[in-house]
């Protein structure tokens, strides 16, 4: 099954932290997903990379300002959700471990710092328990993903997984 031809590109981006190893989720306020804590990002606009949307969506979710040659691009994940075609989008994944200013709270975003052992899979999204620590933590892949999680019926949990050579 192939995504579909209008699903749009995304971006997410996790800053990290030591000391302890932290990440940065955020509950998601409103918009698909609410309720659920995710990576921040969201659509890439006309005219963006997905760089600079990844930056621009840190900004505006959370305050970070982050320079460009800072962004860590860790890969794409592609979601798809067959009965629910509007959901799917493919996802430009990145790390970052620098930033100006500390991530505060938006109409979209309440930020979340979480240790890397103890990532709250239950309240995020199905995929995520498969690939995240370990592209975080550089286990797997040296942090590379190149995915493709297709959803149930349910539009919540993972019918099939598919992790594609990098």
């Amino acid at each position: 099954m192939s995504t579909p031809p209008t699903a749009p590109h995304v971006t997410e981006c996790f800053l990290l932290r030591n000391n302890p190893p932290q990440v940065l989720l955020g509950r998601k306020k409103r918009g698909l997903g609410a309720g659920k804590i995710v990576g921040i990002g969201g659509k890439i606009e006309a005219g963006e990379t997905a760089t600079q949307a990844a930056l621009r969506e840190l900004y505006e979710e959370t305050g970070v300002r982050v320079d460009e040659s800072w962004m860590q691009a860790r890969g794409v994940v592609d979601f798809r959700f067959p009965n629910k075609p509007a959901w799917s989008m493919v996802a430009h994944i990145y790390v970052c471990e620098q930033w100006h200013n500390e991530p505060h709270e938006t109409d979209e975003i309440a930020p979340v710092w979480c240790d890397l052992e103890a990532i709250p899979y239950a309240q995020m999204w199905a995929d995520a328990r498969y690939w995240l620590r370990g592209m975080l933590s550089r286990e797997v892949n040296d942090g590379q993903i190149d995915a493709i999680f297709t959803f149930n019926d349910d539009n919540a949990t993972i019918q099939s997984m598919e992790f594609r050579s990098i």
